[in-house]
């Protein structure tokens, strides 16, 4: 009871993963559910969407719990749970427009760079902070490179061929790409020691790292829900 007074009173951070937990399986039932009423041809992606939050929502649980006993930021886990969400979250791009024939090499294309996206910047941020501004170089570059394929590269040249429905849901997930995930590299900018900017310019560390725990778990929950909320609506307007 002492944990769930602190995450009531104070804690606000703790209640954020709490609530991003609660959100994300919320969601996984709401997609694995919906799965039988799904067509055969989506229901691939609606599955994927389940499995992305689910994922998330074990993490989160663990997040939690960890940031309750140590009032630490939990940065190993978050990466964790990243580098086997945001894949997959690449993956749904392949998927939709595979009817238009993508090929397994966007797929590949999309995985590696959000593997040397994710892989770099835990190494300027975890393992080598005084050459983060190197490791964020090119864990950004990686990012514009998936932002690049799904704005003007394949995914959106695809997209504009599989029909008007599958255009329109690119074009959302687009958006997601470019202004949700945009946090991530801000965090790492702003959090990193020896950073662009970096923690060094901050009075009080502490609280700038919950503060950005904070602003995390609510991109995460929205990117990763909306994400499947909008192949979801793909599914239902393609049937």
């Amino acid at each position: 009871m002492e944990n769930l007074e602190k995450i009531a009173s104070d804690n606000y951070v703790a209640f954020t993963f709490f609530i991003g937990t609660m959100a994300m399986m919320a969601a996984s039932v709401f997609f694995f559910f919906e799965l039988s009423n799904t067509s055969k041809k989506w229901r691939t992606s609606v599955l994927v969407s389940g499995l992305i939050t689910f994922i998330a929502a074990v993490h989160y649980y663990y997040m939690r719990g960890y940031n309750l006993a140590t009032g630490d930021s939990p940065t190993f886990f978050r990466y964790v749970d990243w580098i086997l969400t945001v894949p997959l979250m690449c993956v749904e791009f392949y998927l939709i427009t595979k009817k238009a024939g993508s090929k397994i090499g966007l797929l590949w294309k999309l995985i590696f760079a959000s593997l040397v996206m994710l892989i770099t910047g835990y190494i300027g941020e975890v393992l080598d902070p005084t050459k983060s501004v190197l490791w964020g170089v090119i864990s950004g570059a990686a990012y514009f490179y998936i932002a690049y394929l799904v704005w003007f590269g394949e995914v959106a040249k695809l997209s504009q061929t599989a029909g008007p429905n599958v255009a329109k849901a690119t074009k959302i997930l687009a958006w997601f790409v470019l202004v949700g995930w945009a946090i991530y590299p801000l965090g790492y900018i702003l959090g990193t020691e020896g950073g662009l900017f970096g923690m060094k310019l901050v009075a009080d560390k502490a609280a700038a790292l919950h503060a950005m725990d904070i602003v995390y778990n609510i991109a995460d929950a929205i990117n990763k829900i909306g994400f499947g909320l909008v192949i979801y609506a793909l599914s239902r307007n393609e049937d």
